[in-house]
């Protein structure tokens, strides 16, 4: 939790966003946003995966399909919330009897990540949009901003995960794994520390750590405590995984069955195949629709309100408003 600092420090951060935003606009008129239904081009895209970018390979693999499920993420974090003294494993397996994609109950293990991805929906829809419509360039921006981090000195190898260059057919890629397979560490940066102003427009309006603080970690999460197993999950075990030569996120067959996910993929034990996104039910789909100073996005029984602009209201606030009153 961000101290009373780091608290102040964020709003700075944002008022900062705001001012480089401004300054970045073209001097004949403000600046816009892509057309609906045409490509976000690739600064748009940088400031887009700018939150998740330094994240672990097999968590930026599995947050990219979750993002396509954004109303699910919602309900996600608010049952983690909602059940704060079930241990790991029981939660975990709870979290599998839920009817949400297999990507957003894996995420229950990283209430931090939940929370994050929950702070602001539209920025999640999004980047979930973005990922549906132009996965390999969502990829190239996720790369774009390793390359730059690790050039400015703000991305490098660390206790807590190992940073390292690949080649594959004339391709270089920054893979970025846990240091321990089995306890992983996400970092909470601030983007404004990280690379500067936004080349393009704003950060997504998040709360990040002061600027004075920069980059810290979250608590490091024992993956064992919810899967139990093997481990190995940072050494290629984990079930989705960026295919950064590929343009696209694997996912990991026996890691569907190992841990119960079987009813979600009809594919053999072992192997691999390329992830696709699955609308499911009527019931499962989230609609957004837009209304004076924001937008309504839900599905039968849940909804939650999403407001315009760069305001930092709380996720929890948000969703609570929502449960409260079904007609918002």
């Amino acid at each position: 939790m961000l101290s009373k600092l780091g608290r102040y420090g964020a709003a700075i951060s944002v008022a900062i966003f705001l001012l480089y935003a401004v300054r970045a606009a073209p001097q004949n008129g403000p600046v816009t946003s892509a057309q609906p239904g045409a490509p976000m081009p690739p600064q748009q895209l940088d400031d887009l995966v700018a939150p998740i970018a330094l994240y672990p390979d097999p968590l930026v693999g599995e947050i990219l399909a979750a993002s396509t499920y954004p109303i699910e993420i919602a309900e996600a974090e608010q049952w983690v919330r909602d059940h704060p003294h079930w241990k790991p494993s029981k939660l975990m397996d709870k979290a599998k009897k839920e009817n949400w994609d297999p990507s957003v109950q894996g995420l229950v293990a990283f209430p931090d990540v939940l929370t994050r991805l929950s702070q602001d929906i539209a920025w999640t829809t999004q980047l979930g949009n973005a990922f549906l419509a132009q996965q390999a360039d969502v990829m190239q921006a996720v790369q774009r901003m390793r390359a730059e981090a690790e050039a400015r000195g703000t991305l490098h190898s660390t206790p807590q995960e190992t940073v390292t260059t690949q080649n594959q057919g004339g391709q270089t890629a920054i893979s970025i794994e846990p240091a321990d397979p089995d306890t992983w560490y996400v970092p909470n940066y601030n983007p404004a520390y990280v690379w500067g102003p936004p080349a393009w427009g704003a950060y997504p309006p998040l709360f990040y750590p002061g600027i004075d603080v920069g980059l810290d970690w979250d608590p490091g999460i024992d993956l064992g405590l919810y899967f139990g197993g093997y481990g190995g999950w940072g050494w290629g075990g984990w079930g989705w995984a960026p295919n950064w030569y590929g343009g696209n996120v694997f996912i990991d067959h026996s890691f569907f069955h190992r841990y119960g996910f079987r009813h979600f993929h009809d594919g053999g034990p072992l192997g691999n195949s390329v992830w696709s996104h699955n609308p499911g039910t009527p019931a499962r789909r989230a609609v957004c629709q837009s209304r004076s100073g924001g937008t309504v996005c839900g599905r039968p029984g849940w909804q939650v309100w999403c407001p315009g602009g760069p305001e930092l209201q709380s996720r929890r606030d948000r969703a609570s408003a929502a449960l409260r009153n079904p007609e918002l």
